[in-house]
């Protein structure tokens, strides 16, 4: 199952799943892409998913796809 930089299975990304991924069947990695921020910002930060990096989750994580919440809370950041 591949992963997308976001942290997402490719498989059920709603871009992937529309036949519309910028990538193809390659799937999310990072690099430049004015369609992802997520994914621009992981190549920026040389980081191969963006949970990886040591700011994460921060603004960029709010545009999704996954829910910022989530986010706060696989990184352990999250205050109930």
């Amino acid at each position: 199952m591949k992963t997308g930089v976001c942290g997402i299975a490719c498989e059920i990304c709603p871009l992937m799943v529309k036949g519309k991924c910028p990538n193809g069947d390659e799937g999310c990695t990072p690099k430049m892409n004015e369609m992802c921020k997520i994914s621009t910002c992981a190549f920026e930060r040389s980081a191969r998913y963006c949970f990886e990096c040591p700011d994460f989750p921060c603004e960029t994580t709010k545009s999704g796809p996954i829910a910022y919440d989530y986010c706060m809370f696989i990184s352990g950041k999250w205050k109930p």
